[in-house]
């Protein structure tokens, strides 16, 4: 089994395109903070060779606005490794831009769409706990 847990939180209110997208972005945020996680290519029968993805499982959880802004505070408290997405990135075209817009917001309200979660986990499911898995 693993001793970490993985867990992304999006908003509710956002139209499913945006919710896919945003889990997309937080997910390579998480490859990128633990490679650790990534396991071998894929090969198939014909040895032809594919990329590779994550050996560890991700659970993806639906929130408002204050749930997201909850959990963000308690993995802050709790020093986990946080990936965060606010609505302002979706008016940007590029990472620059995203950085931009992400320093400009209030630090501690932040308008999160949706945030990346990783480390222990029983610390993880504390700060996810009473968070509803998307359907």
């Amino acid at each position: 089994m693993f001793d970490t847990k993985i867990a992304f939180i999006v908003r509710d209110d956002l139209p499913t395109w945006q919710r896919l997208n945003v889990v997309a972005f937080l997910a390579t945020g998480v490859a990128a903070t633990a490679p650790e996680i990534m396991g071998a290519p894929y090969v198939d029968a014909k040895g032809r060779q594919y990329g590779n993805m994550s050996g560890q499982p991700m659970l993806i959880f639906a929130a408002d606005i204050n749930g997201l802004q909850t959990a963000h505070r308690k993995g802050l408290e709790r020093e986990l490794t946080l990936i965060p997405y606010v609505h302002a990135m979706f008016s940007t075209g590029y990472d620059e831009a995203n950085r931009d817009v992400f320093m400009a917001e209030d630090a501690d309200n932040l308008n999160l769409v949706g945030l990346g979660v990783r480390g222990p986990k029983k610390i993880v499911d504390k700060v996810i706990k009473g968070l509803r898995l998307h359907d």
